[in-house]
């Protein structure tokens, strides 16, 4: 699959990146002694071990579907977006710990001028990288990537607070807005790590993307057909950069196998379009009943039993129903 095999491409530069980086900020942090650095320089050991957890699961994600996996392995980024998020989640602790440490017993600081420089680059570089993954990802719709481009970004922004902070502490002398700098930053990482564990945690459970089914839904009901009487029990299930789509299409009873099956691959066709190549339909064809007519407008229907009086609108919590739609659901 073409858009695996980019998420491993973005996710090896990440990796390689990252430790790059890291090695700078370790430099900047043995110049310098200051803990928001030692901050950064934390945070960016977190990037490299996540980088190298996102590569594998992007590797594992990219193989192709066998006998004991028949959905593929797509799941392994919800684990690797955990395992990140989990790793972010320790780090942002430890540096609220040693910035308390820091208030309790202050440590001298050397050579801002350098470390600033040196972290300022690191920053610019996390933040082209950053973006670049975020709109991978999000094209491709990978959570891992999603959750790396994320990372680098939150590690963009913490640095460029830390960048202040130092440049005020240079310019005034007070050491302790060394600490309250990591104090602050601390709290955002904390943040950013549980917002990465609890989108990967859905994932792992299945849980209902409702901005995804309502651009699905918006996108049926803007292009409906006439021989799609009713849709219900859409259901979507993600497996990394898979979609499985679920539903019940109704359609009029007396259409053979052939022309059933034409409305089942237009409903397919329009689905994909949207929502890219790396998508299954499995939809189940139901024929209509004497109640479908009140709600179906089709023209020149020889077996009409009542006449049309509205369709239904399809909506986020109507199309989910296991169930064909009459006039008593509106």
């Amino acid at each position: 699959m073409k858009t695996a095999q980019q998420n491993l491409a973005v996710q090896k530069w990440v990796a390689g990146v990252s430790i790059l980086l890291l090695a700078v900020k370790l430099v900047a942090y043995y110049a310098t002694h200051s803990v928001s650095i030692l901050t950064d320089a934390l945070e960016s050991i977190v990037n490299v071990a996540a980088g190298l957890i996102g590569l594998y699961s992007l590797y594992v994600a990219a193989k192709p579907r066998d006998t004991d996996h028949p959905y593929g392995h797509g799941k392994a980024e919800f684990l690797s977006a955990a395992v990140e998020g989990t790793l972010i989640g320790t780090a942002g602790t430890i540096i609220l710990y040693k910035a308390i440490m820091n208030f309790i017993h202050p440590v001298e600081l050397h050579q801002i001028d350098v470390g600033l420089w040196l972290v300022a680059s690191t920053a610019v570089a996390n933040y082209i990288l950053g973006y670049y993954c975020l709109r991978i990802g999000r094209k491709n719709k990978s959570l891992a990537l999603e959750a790396s481009g994320k990372h680098l970004q939150t590690d963009t922004w913490s640095t460029a607070g830390i960048i202040a902070g130092l440049i005020l502490l240079w310019l005034t002398g007070y050491k302790w807005i060394d600490s309250v700098v990591a104090l602050i930053f601390g709290f955002v990482i904390v943040f950013t790590g549980y917002r990465i564990i609890r989108h990967s945690i859905a994932g792992i459970m299945d849980e209902a993307d409702e901005k995804l089914l309502a651009q699905m839904v918006q996108l049926l009901n803007n292009n409906r057909r006439e021989n799609w009487v009713d849709l219900h029990n859409l259901r979507v299930i993600k497996y990394g950069v898979v979609l499985h789509v679920d539903c019940h299409l109704t359609v009029p009873w007396y259409l053979n196998v052939h022309e059933a099956h034409s409305e089942v691959d237009a409903l397919s066709e329009l689905i994909r379009k949207e929502f890219g190549e790396s998508l299954e339909l499995f939809v189940h064809s139901d024929g209509c009943l004497p109640f479908s007519c009140r709600i179906c407008n089709k023209q020149e229907c020889t077996e009409r039993k009542h006449n049309f009086e509205h369709s239904i609108t399809w909506t986020l919590r109507n199309i989910q129903q296991n169930q064909k739609h009459q006039l008593a659901d509106t």
